[in-house]
């Protein structure tokens, strides 16, 4: 089956649908003030799709995203920023501001988590 990703703005969530059930998430939420950028705070792929590529596609997608857009991302979740690492021509690094800014943010709402 083909994995579908769709944008939930709103909830914060980028998520994969596969046979219409969602397999996978990045929770994610808009940097308020100015610089904004996209902040991942969590990748999960569900029991059973494990080992599939999920995660990769969805951060994958999550970056594309934000550079349509023409903001960063502050990859605050594990996996999001050890696949940034591995693939930096896809996954620019955000300004130092931006990541404080994004992690200030999150400490000061952690609803966002």
């Amino acid at each position: 089956m083909t994995i579908e990703l769709r944008d939930e703005r709103a909830a914060g969530r980028l998520l994969a649908v596969e046979g219409g059930g969602t397999v996978g998430h990045i929770a994610y939420f808009v940097l308020a003030d100015a610089p904004h950028a996209l902040v991942a705070v969590h990748t999960v792929v569900e029991a059973g799709h494990e080992g599939k590529g999920i995660a990769g596609q969805l951060v994958r997608h999550f970056y594309g995203t934000a550079a349509a857009e023409g903001v960063p991302v502050v990859p605050l979740c594990p996996y999001a920023a050890s696949w940034a690492a591995k693939h930096p021509d896809e996954a620019p690094e955000a300004p130092a501001e931006v990541v404080a800014a994004a992690k200030a943010q999150l400490k000061g709402d952690p609803e966002l988590w």
